[in-house]
C-alpha cells in the first residue's frame, strides 16, 4: 500500500506540475487567439488523447514534461514533430508581435510560481501558520555541536552565518545545507554579544548528508498540537490523530513542545501515558514501544502548533516561504560549485523527486502532496526562465536576442535558430542522464547504507 499510495503521489505531483505549465501557454495562446496544434503531457509518441477543435490533447511516451504545439511554430519541430501547413497568417505563433510570443512563452512559468504562492497561502488561511519559536536557547545537547562551539541555555541568537535576528526555521536550515563547515554566530548573553564558530554535526538521513545543531530552543507556553501522524508508527498504534492538543505525559502537565520531545527521548524504551483534548472530550492514551518501520526508534508524530490568520498575513507567509525555499536552492547550488557540498546531495532526478514525493505522502498525507507541488511548481517555473534553448527561457532569451540584432539591420536564420534548439536538446538530455544516474548510485546508497543512517533532528517544516 506504502509504494501504490507514493506512485500515485509521484504521478499526480508531477503531471499537476507539467499540466498548470502548460495551460499558462496555453490559455494564453487561445486568449491570444493563436492556434494551438498540441498539448502534450510527455513527450515523443503518442499513447492516447483527444482531438477538440484544431487542437490534440494527448499524453505521450515520455512522462518527463509536456510541450503545447503553437501554429506556425517549427522552432522545436525536431522534438515536438512538424505542424500543419495550411494555417492561418492571423493564427500563427510565429507571425505574431514580438511582444506576444514573450506573454506566451513567460505565461508558463508565471502559472507555475502562482500555484506556488496559492499553495501555502491556502493552507495558511484553512489551517492557520506554524508558530516558530523565538531563537532563544533552551537546551544544549551535551558533547554536541552547540556545547562545543560555546552555545549555553538562555542565549538568544542575534546573528547567524551573517543574517541579523535570523529565525530559528532559517537557522535549521542553513544549518541543514553546512554540515562540518564553520558558521559563524553572534549570541546576546548577560545584555552583551559573543561571538562564536559553531560547525553543524554530519548526520546521514535517507543518502542525504545534513547538518544539526545539537541544540533546541526555547519554545515558551505554548499548545503542543499533534500536526501530523506516521502510517503504522507508534504513535498511530497509541492512538493520536492529528489536532490533538497533548496536555499532560506520564500526569505531569505539558507546557510546550520541547517538553514532549525531552520526555519522549529520555524514556524510548517505557510506555507512555498521553493525556490529551479531542473535540473537546479528554482522552487518555498508552504508547507501545517506539520502534518505526524501519527499524529506528522514534514516535511518529510531529507536533506544531498553528497560529489562524488573516488573508495578508496569509500571503506574506507564501511569499516568504517561496523566497525561502529559492534562497536555500541557490545556496544550495552555489557550495556545489564552489565544491563545499556534493552535487550527488545537490541535484534530483525523476527517481529522486519519486522517492521524495513518496515519503511526503505516506508520511504528512494530502499535506506533503501539497507541499511537494508547490514545491515542484516553484522550481519548474523557475527553471524554465532560465536562458537555455528547448527552454521557455531560451525562447525569451532568442526573441530578445533578434530583436537586439533587428536594432543593427541583422536577422537571425532559421537554421541557426535550430540548431540553437538542437544544442540545447543535447545539453538537456545530458543533464537528464546525469541526474538519472545520480538518483540511481543515491537510492543504491540509501539502500545499502541504510543501517547506518541516521534520523533527521527536525521534521520538515510545511
Amino acid at each position: 500500500m506504502t509504494y501504490l499510495i507514493g506512485g500515485l503521489a509521484f504521478i499526480f505531483i508531477l503531471g499537476a506540475a507539467v499540466v498548470i505549465h502548460e495551460f499558462g501557454h496555453f490559455i494564453v495562446a487561445k486568449l491570444l487567439k493563436i492556434r494551438v496544434e498540441t498539448f502534450s503531457v510527455g513527450f515523443g509518441p503518442r499513447l492516447f488523447g483527444k482531438r477538440w477543435g484544431h487542437t490534440d490533447y494527448r499524453v505521450s511516451a515520455i512522462p518527463l514534461g509536456g510541450y503545447v504545439k503553437l501554429g506556425g511554430d517549427e522552432s522545436n519541430a525536431a522534438i515536438e514533430g512538424a505542424g500543419e501547413s495550411d494555417i492561418p497568417p492571423e493564427e500563427q505563433f510565429s507571425l505574431r508581435p514580438r511582444y506576444q510570443r514573450i506573454m506566451v512563452a513567460v505565461a508558463g512559468p508565471v502559472m507555475n510560481i502562482l500555484t506556488a504562492l496559492m499553495i501555502p497561502f491556502v493552507g495558511a488561511m484553512t489551517s492557520g501558520v506554524p508558530v516558530m519559536p523565538a531563537p532563544i536557547i533552551s537546551h544544549v545537547k551535551a558533547g554536541g555541536a552547540a556545547e562545543t562551539a560555546g552555545i549555553q541555555p538562555g542565549d538568544r541568537i542575534v546573528a547567524f552565518d551573517g543574517a541579523e535576528n535570523p529565525t530559528w526555521e532559517r537557522i535549521s536550515d542553513d544549518a541543514m545545507l553546512s554540515p562540518d563547515h564553520e558558521i559563524p554566530i553572534i549570541v546576546e548573553r548577560n545584555g552583551q554579544h559573543i561571538p562564536l564558530k559553531v560547525k553543524p554535526t554530519k548526520i546521514t538521513s535517507e543518502g542525504h548528508e545534513l547538518g544539526q545543531l545539537d541544540m533546541e530552543p526555547d519554545y515558551g507556553a505554548l499548545p503542543v498540537i499533534v500536526g501530523s501522524v506516521n502510517e503504522n508508527s507508534p504513535a498511530a498504534e497509541t492512538g493520536l490523530k492529528p489536532g490533538d492538543r497533548v496536555v499532560a505525559i506520564d500526569g505531569e502537565v505539558i507546557h510546550n513542545v520541547n517538553e514532549v520531545t525531552e520526555y519522549v527521548t529520555l524514556h524510548r524504551d517505557q510506555p507512555i501515558h498521553f493525556k490529551v483534548e479531542r473535540g473537546g472530550q479528554t482522552l487518555e492514551l498508552t504508547t507501545p514501544e517506539r520502534r518505526l518501520a524501519d527499524g529506528k526508534l522514534g514516535f511518529g508524530f510531529s507536533k506544531g502548533p498553528q497560529e489562524a490568520v488573516g488573508p495578508v498575513v496569509a500571503i506574506k507567509y507564501a511569499v516568504n516561504s517561496n523566497i525561502e525555499i529559492l534562497r536555500l536552492t541557490g545556496k544550495a547550488l552555489g557550495q556545489a560549485f564552489t565544491g563545499q557540498r556534493s552535487l550527488r546531495d545537490t541535484l534530483s532526478g525523476p527517481i529522486g523527486i519519486a522517492s521524495e514525493s513518496s515519503k511526503a505522502a505516506n508520511e504528512y498525507g494530502w499535506e506533503g502532496v501539497f507541499f511537494m507541488l508547490s514545491f515542484m511548481s516553484l522550481n519548474l517555473g523557475i527553471f524554465n526562465l532560465l536562458p537555455i534553448p528547448v527552454l521557455d527561457g531560451g525562447a525569451i532569451f532568442i526573441l530578445l536576442l533578434e530583436a537586439a540584432l533587428g536594432m543593427a539591420g541583422l536577422a537571425l536564420s532559421m537554421t541557426v535558430r535550430e540548431r540553437i534548439q538542437q544544442i540545447g536538446f543535447v545539453v538537456l538530455l545530458l543533464l537528464m542522464v546525469f541526474v538519472i544516474t545520480n538518483d540511481i548510485i543515491k537510492q543504491a546508497s540509501v539502500h545499502f547504507g541504510s543501517k547506518n543512517d541516521q534520523p533527521a533532528a527536525n521534521a520538515p517544516q510545511k
